[in-house]
């Protein structure tokens, strides 16, 4: 079985949480390959499942992503499908739900395709890392919702325990479908 993971990120993150699945998705039975969005992806019609990650930047998942998604929708909904979000509004307990995540939930009123297995984690906030204008937007966006603030700020939001579960249940649910 074969699964495309497809990532959408500015920093690097998003890389790193699907990186981080890998071995689950390869323990539920799947050849998995990476590919970054935008960029040249391979047609999704070639496997059996897929799952897409994208971070939020100035408060939109990239357009690549839903440009993706309304282009292979008829592919995307004959096969198991999953998305996560990564933002940093999910450090907060009442913020990290498909449900309660303002992001996500946006995001799949605008995609046609709704996936069978929807995540929301954390991200990691890094003012070093970021480009200038990001980190005076960044630091803005956390000084008005009482988040980390000090330049020197480096924190990683992610639970990665969730990530594993999240990964792992996708596999399961995948794998099921597809035998």
């Amino acid at each position: 079985m074969k699964m495309l993971v497809l990532h959408s990120g500015v920093y690097g993150h998003t890389r790193r949480i699907c990186e981080y699945m890998r071995p689950a998705l390869e323990s539920g039975g799947f050849e998995v390959e990476f590919q970054a969005l935008p960029g040249e992806v391979p047609d999704p019609a070639g496997f059996d499942a897929v799952l897409i990650g994208a971070s939020i930047r100035n408060g939109k998942h990239n357009p690549a992503v839903l440009q993706f998604i309304e282009q292979h929708n008829q592919i995307l909904e004959s096969k198991p499908g999953a998305f996560f979000s990564v933002n940093l509004v999910a450090r907060k307990p009442h913020k990290n739900m498909p449900e309660t995540n303002p992001y996500t939930k946006a995001f799949l009123a605008a995609i046609p395709w709704q996936p069978d297995r929807v995540g929301v984690f954390g991200g990691e906030l890094n003012y070093q890392r970021y480009r200038r204008m990001d980190r005076w937007v960044i630091r803005f966006i956390m000084w008005m919702n009482k988040g980390p603030t000090a330049l020197d700020t480096h924190v990683d939001f992610t639970d990665w325990d969730e990530v594993r579960a999240f990964a792992s249940d996708f596999a399961a649910f995948a794998a099921s479908r597809v035998q």
